[in-house]
């Protein structure tokens, strides 16, 4: 039996989070994206299919990379662009990744920043 990659299996884990958790109108999903050089950060309404707000570490004013520096910037500028957009709660998506390093990073930052989840 061929074993799986680390990107199956967290592809599985995150298909088993999506299962139980979707964000709607009034509190929307915060969901990450990490890979080895960027980190992703969408806040989606599930219910209507739209991102609603949006930042990465790729984007030309970011100044750090995918590193926990990085994704503290990313998690403000987040939670930012969604209070700007009228959204004060939301729900944690963690994307299949453990919620340590750069993940908690950046929820800490957009808690910090004002988004309650």
């Amino acid at each position: 039996m061929a074993r799986d990659s680390k990107d199956q299996i967290r592809q599985r884990i995150h298909k088993r989070i999506r299962a139980k958790l979707s964000g709607t109108t009034e509190r929307p999903r915060l969901a990450v994206f990490r890979s080895l050089k960027h980190i992703y950060a969408q806040v989606i309404d599930d219910t209507q299919g739209l991102t609603v707000a949006a930042a990465s570490s790729n984007e030309k004013d970011a100044t750090n990379g995918g590193n926990i520096a990085g994704a503290k910037a990313i998690g403000k500028l987040v939670a930012e662009r969604a209070k700007e957009k009228g959204i004060e709660a939301v729900v944690f998506d963690r994307g299949g990744y453990l919620y340590h390093g750069r993940v908690k990073a950046l929820a800490d930052a957009a808690r910090e920043a004002g988004l309650k989840f």
